[in-house]
């Protein structure tokens, strides 16, 4: 498939709908049956995909000396479809917004698995509306998972997205040479007391809870519960008391 099919197709044209306007626009005017040739469709799959498109508004059709001639819109035209359907949209939000936020005291759980479902775990976090992040977890670990090019990734977009991250960390996992605490990565750190070991990363922000395994179980999960979260964020403030700054 070509670049330009792909485009149309991303766009919501069926694989005849492609085919026929762009043989229309190479013809500029042109009768069914010489659309249908350079489309290579049937006849009367052609008539139908022509109406399709001019209900859409990408082609029009006159009559010249009582013949039925069909000529393409501008592709600009598309654009205007676009931004349409873009304002449409808009407008439904709010009701659209109000259906998903329907039963919300019940908790939503979304599980996810592997290497992806990690970091689609990590990047949910990059939408903190609070703009704070608060996170235990083993630097080792999280290396082991996700490696150090992505983790450098993640840390600009959330530097970029001006979200501050408290984490306290597993001493015996550190690795002092990176991801210090740092004002300007909006970074604070603490190392959790000696002999606390948790196999598990927790982030928390907003009304979610997220929890990454180890490779070993290789799953992630993320609860969205304000109680459950405010429990976790409890526990999170009593260990961040007990925890000592990293130097």
């Amino acid at each position: 498939m070509s670049t330009i099919s792909q485009t149309l197709a991303q766009f919501g044209f069926t694989h005849n709908q492609t085919k026929v306007y762009l043989a229309l626009l190479e013809l500029g005017e042109a009768k069914v049956q010489e659309i249908a040739k350079k489309a290579r469709i049937l006849r009367t799959t052609t008539y139908e995909v022509l109406e399709q498109l001019k209900q859409i508004g990408l082609i029009s059709m006159y009559h010249r000396h009582d013949v039925r001639l069909y000529m393409a819109e501008p592709p600009r035209k598309l654009t205007h479809i676009l931004e349409s359907k873009q304002q449409a949209v808009q407008m439904a939000l709010p009701e659209l917004e109000s259906l998903y936020n329907i039963g919300d005291f019940k908790p939503k759980i979304r599980y996810y698995e592997g290497l992806e479902g990690y970091k689609t775990v990590y990047e949910d976090s990059l939408k903190a509306h609070s703009k704070q992040v608060s996170a235990i977890l083993s630097m080792q670990d999280m290396l082991d998972k996700l490696g150090e090019n992505y983790m450098n990734s993640y840390i600009s977009k959330r530097i970029a997205a001006h979200i501050a991250l408290r984490v306290i960390r597993i001493e015996s996992h550190e690795i002092k040479s990176i991801w210090q605490a740092l004002k300007e990565e909006l970074r604070q750190v603490r190392l959790a007391p000696k002999n606390f070991i948790f196999p598990l990363t927790m982030l928390v922000y907003d009304n979610k809870t997220a929890i990454m395994s180890t490779r070993r179980e290789n799953f992630g999960l993320i609860i969205e519960s304000h109680e459950f979260m405010q429990t976790q964020k409890a526990l999170f403030e009593v260990l961040w008391q007990v925890s000592s700054e990293l130097k």
